[in-house]
């Protein structure tokens, strides 16, 4: 099994978590992620020592905020269970969870946020398959190669 660390993008909007809520309480879990596709990448691709830039979404300037890395291994996401909990998911139990997340940990802010607009001025260094920039995607945790992730940190 391959050690190599591993880089990721996770979306997060501001006024509901922001970099700067992160750096307060230093580790958080990544929790409420409802896309099949985002857990997967949670639960079977990330591994503690990773990676991850933190985007702020849905905001008026969009951006790569700042950086983290994943504090823990995948465990199941306990607001699932909640049924007070906007993320509550009746269809799982304790014993056969569907939803899973992984512990983030402040890294560092970055020295000026990364404005959407300048990354889509590197679409195509970034590859056709990048989801910052790939018409449509709207996945909330991804993977960014060491390559982008090298680019995206040279606009900082």
């Amino acid at each position: 099994m391959s050690t190599r660390k591993r880089y990721w993008m996770m979306k997060s909007e501001p006024d509901a978590f922001s970099i700067d809520d992160l750096e307060r309480v230093g580790t958080e879990p990544w929790n409420g992620v409802r896309n099949y596709q985002a857990r997967n990448f949670m639960r079977d691709g990330m591994r503690v020592g990773d990676g991850v830039m933190l985007y702020h979404s849905n905001c008026k300037v969009p951006g790569i905020a700042g950086l983290a890395t994943v504090a823990s291994a995948a465990y199941p996401d306990s607001t699932q269970f909640d049924p007070k909990s906007h993320y509550h998911d009746p269809k799982a139990t304790p014993e056969t969870p569907r939803w899973f997340l992984v512990d983030v940990a402040f890294e560092r802010k970055l020295k000026r946020l990364i404005p959407l607009e300048e990354i889509k001025q590197h679409t195509d260094e970034l590859g056709e398959g990048f989801a910052l920039t790939a018409k449509g995607s709207r996945l909330s945790v991804f993977p960014v190669t060491a390559a982008q992730w090298k680019l995206l940190l040279s606009l900082e």
